[in-house]
Parts: C-alpha cells; sequence; structure tokens
C-alpha cells in the first residue's frame, strides 16, 4: 500500500509503498482510510517535538494519528490509529471510534476532533464552564481558536473575549461568536490596560490559553490581586505555540482565586476520554452536519506530502489528505 512514512526525527514523510497494516489483537480493526488532517500533534510527534512522541521504528513509521476511515462493512467512522493513519489502509482502537453522521463530509469529519479535542476538553473537564461564564481565548485565531470560540458559545458562555496577531482573522472570529477582541500585536502597556479594563467590567471565569510564553505572562499579571477579595479565574493551558517556559510570580498565586491547570494527554482521566467518544465527538459531528459548528478545510492528495508537510496554512484552516 502506499503510506506517508518517517524514516528519521526532523525529516520530511515520503510518500512509498509500506507493509499492510495487520491486527494485532481483538481491539484492533483493519480499515480503509478515507481522510487524515494534518496537525501541529501529528507534527510534533514526528519530529520529536512533542512530550508524547516516540523514535520512528526501524524500517520507518507511518505518520497521522487519526482519521476517518471505513469498517470491513462498509460503515464510515473517525478513528484514532494504532499504526499510522496517514496511509491507504490502518488499524485503529476498536474503543475508540464515532459512527459519522450522513451529510458530514469527509474532510470535516477528519479536521474537527483534534479542535475539539483540544478545545471541549479543556472547556468542560478542565475549566468546568458554566452557563453566564465570560471566557478569554489567548490565541483564538487558529483552528483549533476558532472552534473553541463556537464551543464555548455553544456551551453557555455569556461573552467570548479573543486575542490574536492577525487583525482580520480577529475580526472574522466576531462572526463566530466571538464578542471583543484584543490585538497582541500592540505595547505591552497598552494589551494589559486593554485586558484589566474587560476584567474589572466583566470578570474572566475561563481562560484557555493556546500560546502560553510572554502572552501568557502578561494575562496572569492582569490577574493579580491587590489583597481584597477577588474573582475565581480558572486558567487552562493548552497549547505553548509561543514559548514553553513563562515566569509566574508567587504574589499573583497569592493574591487571586486563581485554578491553574493543563489539558492534554495525560491529564485527563479514563473516563474523560470514555466520555469524549461516546458524548462529546458524536455532539460535535452532529453540529458540523447541521452547520452550527464551521471549520475551514484545504484537500490536498496523499502522494504530494513531502512538499506539503511544512506548508503554511491560513489562520484557521487545516490541510486535510482525502483518498479516492
Amino acid at each position: 500500500m502506499k503510506a506517508a512514512v518517517m524514516y528519521e526525527k526532523g525529516e520530511l514523510p515520503q510518500y512509498t509503498d509500506f507493509p499492510e497494516p495487520i491486527a494485532q489483537n481483538d481491539g484492533e480493526l483493519v480499515v480503509t482510510v478515507k481522510a487524515v488532517a494534518i496537525k501541529h500533534f501529528d507534527k510534533g510527534r514526528a519530529t520529536g517535538k512533542h512530550y508524547s512522541s516516540n523514535a520512528p521504528r526501524e524500517g520507518g513509521k507511518v505518520v497521522g494519528g487519526d482519521g476517518v476511515c471505513l469498517l470491513a462493512d462498509g460503515t464510515r467512522v473517525y478513528g484514532m490509529g494504532v499504526s499510522g493513519m496517514l496511509a491507504e489502509r490502518a488499524t485503529i482502537d476498536s474503543n475508540r471510534i464515532v459512527k459519522i453522521p450522513e451529510g458530514l463530509d469527509n474532510a470535516t469529519a477528519a479536521a474537527l476532533p483534534n479542535a475539539v479535542i483540544g478545545s471541549a476538553m479543556g472547556l468542560r473537564f478542565k475549566a468546568d464552564i458554566q452557563p453566564g461564564d465570560v471566557v478569554l481565548i489567548n490565541g483564538a485565531t487558529g483552528f483549533t481558536g476558532r472552534v473553541a470560540v463556537q464551543i464555548a458559545k455553544y456551551y453557555g458562555a455569556k461573552k467570548v473575549i479573543v486575542t490574536g496577531r492577525n487583525a482580520q482573522s480577529l475580526q472574522n472570529l466576531l462572526a463566530l461568536g466571538a464578542d471583543e477582541t484584543i490585538s497582541l500585536v500592540q505595547d505591552d502597556g497598552y494589551f494589559k490596560a486593554q485586558l484589566k479594563a474587560v476584567h474589572a467590567e466583566t470578570p474572566l471565569d475561563v481562560i484557555i490559553d493556546y500560546l502560553w510564553g510572554h502572552s501568557a505572562e502578561m494575562i496572569l499579571d492582569c490577574l493579580k490581586g491587590d489583597g481584597s477579595f477577588s474573582h475565581k479565574s480558572r486558567y487552562v493551558s493548552v497549547g505553548s505555540m509561543t514559548g514553553d517556559l513563562i515566569q509566574l510570580s508567587a504574589a499573583t498565586l497569592r493574591s487571586v482565586n486563581l485554578q491553574l491547570s493543563g489539558s492534554g494527554l495525560g491529564a485527563w482521566s479514563k473516563q474523560q476520554v470514555g466520555q469524549l467518544f461516546t458524548d462529546i465527538l458524536p455532539e460535535m459531528f452532529r453540529l458540523a452536519a447541521d452547520g452550527k459548528l464551521k471549520i475551514e478545510t484545504i484537500g490536498v492528495e496523499l502522494e504530494n506530502i513531502a512538499e506539503l508537510w511544512d506548508l503554511d496554512v491560513p489562520d484557521g484552516q487545516r490541510l486535510v489528505v482525502t483518498m479516492l
């Protein structure tokens, strides 16, 4: 079969022939792959930059962690790969599949789950979002951030404030449910003054952060209290696009009712991951099929994987490899 194979960390995946996958136990299913999204997570694991990455096996490793596929009986499902998914066929975990509803195209079904994982899991299980909450999404102009805006509103957020660098992308978020934008391309003092004014008027209940780095330092500094009673804020780190380390003042932690946590592989319970497949993803697929959850994808071919791997994709869009 044809597949996208990584032979060494840091190299580009190659379109080449690779042995057919074989199910190793009753918990694995051999499937025909129809669509796979190329995500930062996949790239991070392939290059060894993500904390969950492993070294490529001798003889190469097929990349891609999840996608849309057909079971032996023709049922169309989203599945988590046991073998790499960027291939004509793959093995998936039989306990981690979701049937795809009629009316939802393969590209959308392949691209949506990673963004749902990167938004709904943090909003529900780490931030415990409640109807009426005020939510700040730091770094919302990316693909997952755009989904997070829509899901936050779906979960009942009263107000969603978004940050980002691209002015046009920030404006586009207003049509997806964002209520206010704050540019990261401005003087630190202006950024903090704008955020402090927002927090004073409508205290932040939830912060979902895809950037970390310097912007996280500024946001946390804006939450710092003065010794009086403070509003509880639930800060959830989901990504670190602008830096893995920050400086955090102990005075900030002592002066504000702050819950600081992360949302990612290893941070969720087994029960919560189970809910992702039984409840959350089916619900989000249904919303997308009904046109109530909107994303943008760019369809590409598997044979062009080497040229596409490092392609600079516009804000808010995702590459999806589709197979005939």
